[in-house]
């Protein structure tokens, strides 16, 4: 299973949340971190705060923090919500897709078996157990 890129950047940033979970961080400073886009990781942000995984404060103090303890957030929990307008395959699309094999197809069950056992696995496992630890200080000679 492929996630996508907006689930992958919702994970690395609430991996990082958990491991300074009493901070604030802000969408500049960890876009910089991890090299990767703002505006993207805006998006992730907005998503995951109306899934009350973190909370967000505007403002000159703002950021967002974890809305909740990382012992309390499972991984299969935040790729059901991230993933959930991706459709593994066309014909598990809401409107069913277009396949034409769809009538006498033999393969969907397995596939929805497959994806169900991989998320059941991450269920299995807490953001705290994935804590991104903060990088350590460079030292100035």
């Amino acid at each position: 299973m492929r996630l996508t890129q907006f689930t992958d950047f919702g994970l690395r940033a609430l991996m990082r949340l958990a491991g300074e979970p009493d901070r604030s961080f802000t969408t500049d400073e960890m876009a910089a971190e991890f090299r990767i886009s703002r505006n993207h990781l805006t998006k992730v942000v907005r998503e995951l705060a109306e899934a009350r995984y973190v909370v967000t404060q505007r403002g000159a103090a703002g950021g967002f923090r974890l809305a909740k303890p990382a012992e309390k957030i499972t991984l299969g929990a935040v790729v059901r919500t991230l993933e959930n307008r991706q459709a593994l395959v066309e014909c598990f699309r809401a409107d069913g897709g277009a396949c034409v094999l769809t009538p006498l197809c033999r393969l969907k069950g397995r596939l929805a078996a497959a994806r169900e056992a991989f998320l059941r696995e991450l269920d299995m496992t807490t953001l705290a157990e994935c804590s991104y630890p903060a990088p350590k200080p460079v030292r100035k000679r």
